[in-house]
């Protein structure tokens, strides 16, 4: 285990664990192998490398390491289904980094466990990003993480079907009405249904989080992609236009006051500085801890294939 100054997640090849260089063995070694669990908690990400995993040789390993796979519902990244609960990871345009985030971190039930598996390398650039959220929330000034104690508010205007982001049906993975509320009501969130078919949720979350084994407390919110400060010139001319209460996802404090840029600019920029970049290669696998570790996307060019299942 590295220190916490020189954190980066363990890698594990077919040698370092006596196992053939395949797909198989790789699955092998995971049926075998000492309680996945406390490695986990202990690396808090764990880089398979060298197995020779392929895209139609996944679902065995999938199913060791995620036993119970959650779907991405209530998710706002834009993402295709592409297998029982196994998406790509994202789909936003490559010449953007995507900053660093704990996955659902605003929904009010995350996924304790992420995995990636690259399928297609990028040409150039694609890495993905992993920061330890203790290192995270320490390089913050006071003045930020205090002002964020109180916990923070998500605003969500979801389309039904044509607008600006991603339409109620695409979050929820459902046409049912009835059935949005129902899980809008055990996430605890208050919603309303609006002119057009659009659907409006605000929810109240949790600025940091204290692990359920370690009891180490990490930042744990997306408060700096769900503001406009962040989002680019588009975004931000978007919101000088737009009226707060109907962008596409909009934050502020719990309390509803408004979230100053600099302090959302100061989450982001210390976030990715913090951070450590997976360079991936096609076969690799990387099992992360959700809550010790954020993850974002570097920019790319050339084909870039990862995709993504989660568990609870």
């Amino acid at each position: 285990m590295q220190n916490g100054h020189e954190w980066r997640p363990l890698e594990i090849g077919p040698a370092d664990v006596r196992a053939e260089a395949s797909a198989e063995g790789l699955s092998g070694y995971l049926k075998s192998s000492v309680d996945l669990g406390d490695l986990l908690v202990k690396e808090k990400a764990l880089v398979f490398r060298g197995f020779g995993v392929e895209e139609d040789s996944l679902g065995p390993i999938i199913d060791e390491l995620l036993p119970n796979r959650a779907a991405y519902v209530h998710g706002n990244s834009p993402r295709t289904k592409v297998g029982q609960n196994v998406y790509t990871s994202t789909e936003y345009p490559a010449e953007f980094v995507i900053s660093m985030h704990n996955e659902l971190s605003y929904a009010h039930r995350w996924p304790t466990r992420l995995l990636f598996f690259c399928a297609v390398a990028p040409a150039t650039g694609g890495a993905t990003p992993v920061v330890d959220g203790v290192k995270w929330l320490a390089s913050l000034d006071d003045e930020v993480r205090e002002a964020f104690a109180g916990g923070v508010r998500y605003t969500q205007n979801l389309h039904g079907g044509r607008g600006l982001g991603k339409s109620w049906q695409q979050t929820f993975e459902t046409e049912d009405r009835e059935e949005v509320e129902r899980f809008l009501t055990e996430a605890e969130a208050s919603w309303e249904w609006l002119r057009g078919d659009a659907l409006r949720v605000t929810h109240e979350r949790q600025s940091t989080l204290r692990h359920p084994v370690t009891g180490v407390e990490v930042w744990f919110n997306q408060s700096d992609q769900w503001h406009p400060a962040t989002l680019g010139e588009d975004a931000a001319a978007l919101a000088k236009v737009l009226p707060a209460d109907e962008l596409p996802q909009t934050v502020s404090f719990a309390d509803g006051s408004p979230i100053p840029p600099e302090y959302v600019l100061q989450v982001r920029d210390r976030g990715l500085a913090a951070a450590v970049d997976v360079d991936w290669r096609a076969g690799d696998l990387m099992l992360i801890d959700n809550v010790l570790v954020g993850h974002g996307r570097q920019a790319f060019t050339g084909e870039r294939r990862v995709l993504v299942a989660m568990s609870s």
